[in-house]
């Protein structure tokens, strides 16, 4: 591992962490709470995946045992920032009542008169959830005056919430700096401390061989991760609709499936300098339409129609990538192999889930990132068997690829 990296990485670690404050010193006093409570939502808007929830009940417990204020914040989707009523976070609450056994209070503001007013009536060992911060434009700007309203006068600010690590908000860095300027302190909650010692280790010191499994949507998104990912592990097998745009690099056709085209050129770019690494399907499963029922037809790379839409990896392709990650001894996974909520188009990422799950019984660390990857692990009944689950899969695979986590960064050292 690189010196430089190294010593970051060490420097990283050395934040405050939640389970080194004393109980004692946060009873009766407000204490912030960031979480990650973007969870996906059905057309009724009520909840269908708890992970995220259940991943930071142990913080929220901790917390309510030491007699704390809990005041609560969160995004969820991407509003714009304007309030959307289908994004609120009130259907969160009762779940989380569920798990904690208490009475959650809920207000429908982040800020203002109603907000303050929600807080000041908090009793020792109170939650309180505060409306989706992403209905105010404050929020992904960063803007330090609306950190320091968003903070509501608590010194001790936790954030418990890895999905966002990677992002510069001001409910992340914003409300961490706001704190400590006031003279109060910004911790690590439990899921955080977790996530990070689990990736810190696969970062400094990955058994090899080292592989990585990345799929979904876009190539868009993970231009500089993809890249950094090569430098680091022995294979990385692409696959989702992302492998599209290196099909079209290599001058196949992809039919009228989804391509990014403008990423052509990186993708030849990353072709010609990690050809030894970079590992692509060589058969597909193609259909003419998208949606339940449909069964799809086998195409070798080459024989894509133009009606075609790829929408998951052929067998022989599953055969190769299988046995390339029950031989790792490190594996990173992130998105899914084709369009996996369709029973038709699963096959391939449930085939690669249990591959993983095999992986993991053999010995091997294996790392779900994101919350598309870990669906497609609970529906192919391998979820469990995993080593480890991350809640974000973006800030993962950041973290993997080298980067720093603002939202980490920010908390107040040791």
């Amino acid at each position: 591992m690189d010196l430089n990296r190294k010593d970051s990485l060490l420097a990283l670690m050395k934040k405050k962490l939640l389970r080194n404050i004393s109980p004692d010193s946060m009873t009766g006093r407000i204490v912030l709470v960031r979480v990650d409570y973007n969870v996906p939502l059905d057309n009724l808007c009520r909840v269908t995946d708890l992970s995220r929830i259940e991943r930071t009940i142990p913080t929220l417990e901790y917390l309510i045992s030491a007699g704390a204020k809990l005041v609560l914040i969160s995004h969820l989707g991407r509003p714009g920032g304007r309030r959307e009523p289908e994004l609120s976070l009130y259907p969160i609450v009762g779940h989380l009542q569920r798990f904690l056994d208490k009475k959650v209070e809920f207000c429908a503001e982040v800020v203002g008169p109603k907000a303050r007013e929600a807080v000041s009536g908090l009793s020792n060992g109170d939650v309180l959830l505060l409306e989706n911060t992403r209905f105010h434009p404050e929020e992904t700007e960063n803007d330090m005056l609306w950190s320091d309203e968003i903070r509501h006068e608590a010194d001790i600010f936790v954030n418990d919430a890895f999905g966002m690590a990677h992002r510069s908000h001001a409910s992340t860095t914003g409300v961490s700096k706001t704190t400590k300027k006031c003279g109060g302190i910004s911790v690590a909650g439990f899921l955080m401390e977790t996530e990070i010692k689990v990736l810190s280790k696969v970062l400094s010191e990955p058994a090899r061989p080292l592989v990585g499994v990345i799929g979904g949507a876009k190539i868009s998104g993970k231009i500089d991760l993809i890249e950094e990912l090569l430098r680091r592990v022995d294979s990385l097998l692409i696959g989702g609709a992302m492998s599209n745009t290196f099909f079209l690099a290599m001058g196949h056709n992809v039919g009228e499936s989804l391509v990014e085209e403008k990423f052509v050129d990186f993708a030849q770019d990353l072709l010609k300098e990690f050809k030894d690494k970079l590992l692509l399907p060589i058969d597909v499963m193609t259909a003419k339409a998208i949606g339940p029922g449909i069964s799809p037809e086998h195409r070798k790379i080459g024989e894509i129609g133009e009606s075609d839409k790829v929408v998951d990896i052929g067998d022989q392709t599953i055969q190769v990538f299988s046995e390339i990650i029950v031989r790792s001894k490190t594996l990173i996974w992130n998105g899914p192999m084709g369009i996996f909520e369709i029973p038709s188009f699963a096959t391939g990422t449930f085939r690669l889930a249990e591959a993983a799950a095999e992986a993991a019984k053999q010995g091997s660390y294996v790392i779900l990132g994101g919350g598309d990857s870990s669906a497609a692990a609970k529906a192919a009944g391998v979820f469990t068997k995993m080593t480890h689950v991350s809640t974000g899969g973006g800030a993962t695979l950041e973290f993997l690829s080298g980067k720093t986590l603002p939202g980490y960064e920010a908390l107040s050292d040791e």
